[in-house]
């Protein structure tokens, strides 16, 4: 099937394929149901991220720095759920299996860099509490909106940059045997191990940027959170201490979330021979979950937060009284 589907350019010892097939699951029974807890695992997605982003924008008092990187997390979280869900629905419910060389590095590119999105995010939120507990009364100096804005715009330029030039690496490659994926998606690894000719750049730019994008921002995390821990062990008052300590407790469950079974994925990875299907269903919760559970962690876990879906419930209320008064005096003022 593989070689109806390439094309040759002008150089015969170059092959690039019209299309790639991407297998999914191999002999995984009730594959169907799965695909289908990945369709309720969306729209609870699109709800909650949706909702979230909403509320920050609507509530005054949620109109800070750190809400700022909040509104970007969410974003990212929906997008790169977007990128990834709906396409991988369509191939594997519909049995639209094959998709185009330039839509499969397109669709590469989108669900890598929302990814990265979210873990630089959760940098910035680190960086955001790391200041708040350490340097309190320099804070509103320090991490102002306009900070915040341009701290998030440097990183998705760093997100594009480095992306666009690890997908594009993968146009010098030749792919003169098989172009089936054995991945859910236009994976990065599964597509470059393909290749025909020398891929030892793309093997290299692959661990640089797990290196660079994932263990480095967690590793930064975690020596925000050494010296929050030390900033803390310096409060005298065990009530302020839990207090100060309260504020970091729905971004460290964040960080908990995305990291470890990214973490754990890798590291299982390279110490034992995963089975295909068991790879698929770890890879694909690790790039779903997260972005499913982080709006309600922060609706549940932020008092802010809470506080300002409360205070705009009252106010749709009272709103809704006043509106209702002024009909019926209406009404009355015409008899």
């Amino acid at each position: 099937m593989s070689s109806t589907l390439l094309n040759t350019s002008v150089n015969s010892s170059f092959v690039r394929p019209a299309t790639f097939f991407i297998n999914g699951f191999s002999n995984f029974p009730h594959a169907k149901y799965y695909y289908v807890f990945l369709s309720v695992a969306y729209i609870v997605t699109v709800l909650g991220n949706s909702f979230i982003m909403s509320t920050i924008y609507l509530a005054r008092r949620l109109h800070t720095a750190k809400y700022i990187a909040v509104f970007n997390l969410a974003l990212s979280d929906l997008c790169g759920n977007s990128a990834l869900i709906p396409k991988l629905i369509d191939m594997f419910l519909f049995d639209h299996q094959d998709i185009s060389y330039e839509a499969c590095l397109t669709n590469m590119f989108f669900v890598f860099h929302f990814m990265n999105m979210q873990s630089l995010t959760l940098l910035a939120l680190a960086f955001d509490r790391l200041i708040a507990i350490c340097f309190p009364l320099k804070y509103h100096v320090i991490v102002t909106k306009s900070v915040m804005f341009l701290i998030i715009a440097d990183m998705w330029i760093f997100s594009v940059t480095i992306f666009a030039i690890l997908v594009g690496l993968l146009t010098r490659l030749s792919f003169c045997r098989s172009t089936v994926v054995n991945s859910y998606f236009c994976d990065h690894g599964p597509i470059f191990r393909l290749a025909c000719n020398d891929n030892s750049i793309n093997s290299v730019m692959a661990n640089i940027c797990f290196g660079l994008l994932i263990c480095l921002p967690l590793l930064l995390i975690i020596v925000s959170y050494c010296c929050i821990a030390l900033a803390l062990s310096k409060i005298a008052h065990g009530g302020d201490r839990i207090k100060a300590l309260k504020t970091c407790t729905s971004h460290l469950m964040l960080v908990a979330i995305f990291y470890l079974p990214v973490l754990s994925v890798n590291i299982s990875a390279l110490t034992a021979s995963l089975h295909p299907n068991t790879r698929i269903i770890n890879n694909s919760l690790t790039h779903i979950i997260p972005p499913m559970l982080n709006p309600i962690i922060y609706t549940l876990k932020t008092d802010e937060v809470m506080q300002s879906i409360k205070d705009m419930y009252k106010r749709n209320k009272v709103n809704l009284t006043i509106e209702r008064n002024i009909k019926r005096i209406g009404r009355n003022e015409q008899f």
